[in-house]
């Protein structure tokens, strides 16, 4: 870019369009040069960021007018393929939010575009910017084989949260919109290929759309003999009773994300809570002739354990370097269209009521 900030249009304003705008005003390297949305929060954005970015509520007119280095996709999910095509096609570099798009031949569809236009896409995997996960991550790697993974994130979603909650199933189930994150962390965990899933799903509201469900639960196994399972759940009759589990198990022990401050007692729906992580509780399971455990569980703190705002910080910071260093992204983006291809089977697995083999 010549030594000049990269210029970027934020095209969707919520939660995470917010905070990626937050994210390129702190960072030097990038340039807001408009905001992007149909409804009010755009303006609402532009007060909060105490700016005057240009708003727009078109995106084509505001690439049109504009003329972005890159573009921030935080829109709803079955919008994200068609703004990304049209948006490289202007030769802009993308950071998207997850999921890629809603299938994997969107999914390829814009990587193969990219290619081709030499520019660089980064999709919001934003646990892969937590320190406090990616020494889970690491941790699990010491358990031995097979893991059992255990995971969810139920969510009592009440007031704007429903409402983005409804919106958000006019196109995807929970189990597919959240489950993408910590397939990718089960697939990071096992290292391992995933051979199939089953799944379970119920509409437990006449708000979620007759052909949709707002609870979910599925089931992976991998080849190395791995299993997991993964629970969504969206919507105001949700229990906040265990709503945030997060275990590894392993012949050699286990690990938990815990928190020693209550924070996943109630609030689920609270979008800090879902990144808010600052202890990992260590078990070994090592005895000796008495069948007594040889070593205490261990506790490894994060005194510094990033909000959710930085995690963002992270992530667009990452899209720079992505940009700047021409970062080589085949295994990121492979990752990002292989955690949909197995949270989309699942997906089928509840319509389908049947095991399906990957």
């Amino acid at each position: 870019m010549d030594g000049l900030p990269i210029s970027v249009l934020v095209i969707g304003c919520g939660n995470m369009g917010a905070s990626h705008a937050k994210a390129y005003e702190q960072h030097p390297g990038f340039a807001i040069c408009g905001l992007v949305s149909r409804g009010i929060s755009k303006k609402e954005l532009n007060e909060t960021l105490i700016a005057d970015y240009p708003l727009f509520a078109d995106y084509q007119a505001a690439l049109e007018a504009t003329k972005p280095d890159a573009v921030c996709i935080s829109t709803y999910p079955d919008t994200h393929e068609a703004i990304a095509l049209k948006a490289l096609e202007v030769g802009c570099h993308l950071f998207v939010e997850k999921p890629l798009a809603t299938t994997v031949e969107g999914c390829n569809r814009i990587i193969e575009v990219a290619k081709n236009m030499g520019k660089q896409v980064v999709v919001g995997y934003i646990l892969r910017h937590h320190p406090t996960w990616i020494k889970f991550i690491a941790t699990a790697h010491q358990l031995g084989k097979p893991l059992v993974m255990r995971m969810n994130l139920n969510q009592q979603s009440q007031g704007y949260m429903w409402e983005v909650h409804k919106n958000l199933m006019q196109s995807l189930s929970p189990i597919v919109d959240c489950g993408v994150h910590y397939l990718d962390v089960m697939c990071q965990m096992t290292q391992a290929k995933p051979v199939s899933v089953s799944a379970i799903g119920v509409r437990l509201s006449a708000d979620v759309p007759v052909d949709n469900y707002n609870y979910g639960q599925l089931q992976i196994r991998f080849d190395d003999g791995s299993v997991g399972w993964y629970e969504a759940g969206w919507g105001p009759m949700m229990s906040e009773t265990a709503f945030f589990i997060k275990d590894v198990i392993g012949p050699k022990g286990s690990a938990s994300i815990i928190s020693e401050e209550g924070l996943y007692n109630d609030g689920s729906d609270e979008i800090e809570r879902h990144t808010k992580s600052n202890t990992i509780r260590w078990h070994h399971s090592s005895m000796n002739e008495k069948n007594e455990f040889n070593k205490a569980d261990d506790f490894i703190r994060f005194e510094d354990d990033p909000s959710h705002q930085q995690l963002c910080n992270n992530e667009q910071d990452f899209f720079y370097r992505a940009i700047q260093d021409r970062l080589n992204l085949e295994q990121h983006l492979n990752d990002a269209v292989n955690s949909l291809q197995i949270v989309l089977a699942c997906d089928q697995a509840v319509r389908l009521q049947k095991t399906i083999s990957l």
